[in-house]
């Protein structure tokens, strides 16, 4: 197989930075935009949802002077839509031109490296829901000081692969001092999300594309800033804009491997003179009957219940092909998929497709997803055959997909009730809700994106199919486990159901590319144990309730000391923190103390003893570890835990403002289940019980969740 790979331009003013995502918009005779939130393909339908008649948009700031090369960040609101999604332009132009600067998928601005005539730009910002809503800032740009630095490739986006590199050059006049530090996003030196660079300016890609968290961006693959600032004057500056890429979006020829952009050949549609397209991952390779099909969503190959047996489905999906075929290979045809609306339990968003002979690599190779690695480059591998295996709470996963490429995480919860909001075809206004119940759930900042729909998770130690990704919200990921997904694959007719294709010389192996030393997504999520004003106000309380219940829980062997401090499975809230001594057996101890939640601090001879002064606690809790944000718990803690959200999940999910509930682990209490309650970001929340039953509750808050 032959695929592009490299570091590749596109001129600005004919395409955004948005080379990957799964509804793209073509303007007639213009250019293509990314255009809605609906991350690997068309939504499944159900009530509708009216296109907005009240949007309007506001930015800032709306005036401001920039000299020669600087930059600066707008933002913009948009109100009477759920969507805070905008297109960024200069001038008219979407994405600038070097002539009058250019401003990234971010809204950062960049000024031209000379005056533009008329010296005064207009930036402006239209909303994705209703294109026709824009707000206009003006920007005037002045000559810098004397020193100027002007970087090479200004007048363009580069886009770079994934594990791949771009040399940048800057030159400075003004000064004799000519050194530049290097910056990425402002960071000396990048890092490893966004990628680094050196001090002579040699750009490394991140191991996966950045996914962004800026409001009017959020949930997609974006772009990055890469500055160069003089040393001589720090006012002096110039940057260009990066486009990390995933290699898994380009067209690859025949036959295809898996992990790659795919989708239904018919997934389009137009709204007067503007052409619309999705598409998402073809994700692995299954066979059944001793034939071989494509495997990954419903809303992929399938566009949410609305196509018929037969569709072709093309490598790369018409997002990565300008919206047109003739840019694509037919490597399969539609022949089967589960209803989302009407499919029997349990819910899969899933659909196969018989392979073209010769289309795909008949071993299923999944690009990027070897147990090897190639200088610094991670080889493509197969799956472990077979069946797959059930996820685990804290078992580490990888997978790899058309958006952010191969990214690796480790599984939050298991057992979760989840609702994921659908859309009735491409670009259709109509949605509907899907309940999904026993769905695995990962929580890391940029394992998926918008485009990431059908790829194959895979256990990272061993390459096994744990989970068929298909939803997420800004930050988190669900994926249907496999053993359903092929459960509702199986003939009709006789009952056998698909296996996973891989190479079973190879058998299992780990996943390289999880261990090369920038991939830093295997870290699942960092601790936060922020303490809001409400949570310090309460700190008076759970020092109340500590000194009330100091006399009876010091009394417990394994209790050496008593503190207050901040939760972690419910951050913003405070806790009685107990310092348990690791070798005396524990049990039994109370989640609570009056209504505060306690917090487990491990350690194996600590030096202090009593009720401590919150200086003393705080200095205590630092002679030990942190907690995992997430780790292993026995399959008997995952049954205590069971129970409870059997009898209590389906209650929980009828409140509004929650909209997931699962099995976890506490990271209050280490080695201990949790059950998992995810209420949506940005609402007004009722109280969530401390413990329900006996058992710890651990809150997550994150956007809602849509197909992916």
């Amino acid at each position: 197989m032959t695929v592009a790979r490299g570091s590749r331009t596109k001129n600005r003013s004919l395409l955004t930075r948005s080379f990957r995502r799964s509804l793209w918009l073509v303007l007639p005779g213009l250019f293509l935009i990314s255009f809605i939130a609906s991350c690997g393909g068309s939504g499944g339908g159900g009530g509708t949802t009216p296109p907005p008649t009240g949007t309007t948009v506001t930015i800032s700031p709306t005036t401001l002077t920039l000299s020669t090369g600087a930059r600066r960040q707008f933002t913009a609101t948009v109100t009477g839509t759920t969507s805070q999604l905008v297109a960024w332009k200069v001038n008219g132009i979407v994405g600038g031109a070097s002539t009058y600067g250019l401003i990234s998928q971010e809204g950062v601005y960049i000024a031209p490296t000379s005056v533009p005539s008329p010296a005064t730009v207009n930036v402006t910002a239209a909303s994705f829901s209703d294109l026709t809503k824009t707000a206009t800032a003006s920007v005037t740009i002045q000559a810098g000081s004397g020193v100027q630095v002007i970087i090479s490739g200004h007048s363009a986006v580069v886009a770079v692969p994934t594990f791949g590199s771009h040399a940048f050059s800057a030159t400075v006049t003004g000064t004799s001092n000519t050194a530049v530090t290097w910056m990425v996003n402002s960071v000396a030196g990048g890092s490893a999300t966004t990628g680094t660079i050196t001090s002579s300016g040699l750009y490394y890609a991140p191991h996966s594309v950045p996914v962004s968290t800026n409001a009017n961006n959020d949930g997609r693959a974006t772009d990055v800033i890469v500055t160069a600032v003089s040393q001589a004057d720090a006012t002096a500056s110039d940057s260009a804009i990066v486009t990390p890429y995933a290699v898994q979006q380009a067209r690859y020829a025949l036959p295809v491997p898996l992990g790659t952009s795919g989708g239904n050949g018919d997934d389009s549609s137009t709204s007067g003179s503007n052409t619309y397209c999705c598409g998402g991952t073809i994700g692995s390779l299954v066979s059944r009957g001793g034939k071989l099909y494509l495997l990954s969503n419903n809303h992929v190959l399938a566009r949410s219940d609305q196509a018929s047996a037969g569709e072709p489905v093309l490598q790369p999906s018409l997002v990565d092909a300008n919206c047109s075929a003739s840019g694509t290979s037919t490597v399969a045809h539609l022949s089967q998929f589960v209803n989302l609306e009407t499919g029997a339990s349990p819910h899969v968003d899933a659909a196969m497709a018989e392979i073209v002979t010769g289309a795909v690599d008949p071993l299923g190779t999944i690009v990027q997803l070897g147990g090897t690695v190639n200088g610094d480059q991670p080889t493509d591998g197969t799956p472990n055959p077979g069946p797959g295996v059930a996820a685990t709470v804290g078992r580490a996963v990888a997978k790899s997909g058309a958006a952010t490429g191969l990214t690796c995480a480790t599984i939050m919860a298991v057992n979760t009730s989840i609702q994921v909001e659908y859309n009735k075809g491409c670009n259709s206004t109509t949605t509907f809700n899907v309940q999904y119940r026993n769905q695995v759930y990962i929580v890391t900042q940029g394992f998926c994106a918008d485009g990431d729909s059908g790829s194959l998770i895979v256990t990272r130690d061993s390459a096994d199919p744990v989970g068929l990704l298909y939803g997420g919200s800004d930050t988190d990921t669900v994926a249907n486990p496999v053993a359903d997904v092929l459960q509702q694959l199986a003939d009709p007719n006789s009952g056998e159901k698909p296996l996973f294709v891989g190479d079973a010389s190879v058998g299992p192996h780990a996943v390289a590319a999880c261990s090369l030393p920038q991939q830093t997504l295997s870290a699942a999520a960092s601790l936060t144990t922020a303490e809001s004003a409400a949570a310090v106000q309460r700190l008076t309380t759970a020092t109340a309730a500590r000194d009330a219940h100091a006399p009876e829980l010091l009394a417990r062997p394994e209790v050496r000391a008593l503190g207050v401090g901040a939760s972690y499975d419910h951050p913003g809230e405070p806790a009685v923190l107990l310092f348990v001594d690791r070798s005396v057996p524990r049990a039994g101890l109370p989640a609570e103390v009056d209504g505060i939640r306690t917090r487990v601090v491990e350690g194996d001879a600590f030096v202090q003893a009593g009720v401590l002064t919150a200086e003393a606690s705080a200095a205590l809790e630092r002679t030990v570890a942190s907690p995992q944000f997430v780790s292993p718990v026995t399959e008997a803690e995952v049954g205590r835990v069971r129970i409870v959200h059997e009898d209590y999940a389906d209650e929980l999910m009828r409140r509004p403002d929650i909209q997931a509930v699962g099995i976890t682990s506490s990271t209050d209490s280490p080695g201990e289940a949790a059950l998992l309650v995810v209420v949506v970001k940005g609402m007004t929340h009722e109280p969530i019980p401390v413990a329900i039953d006996g058992v710890r509750t651990r809150v997550r808050e994150t956007g809602r969740f849509h197909a992916k």
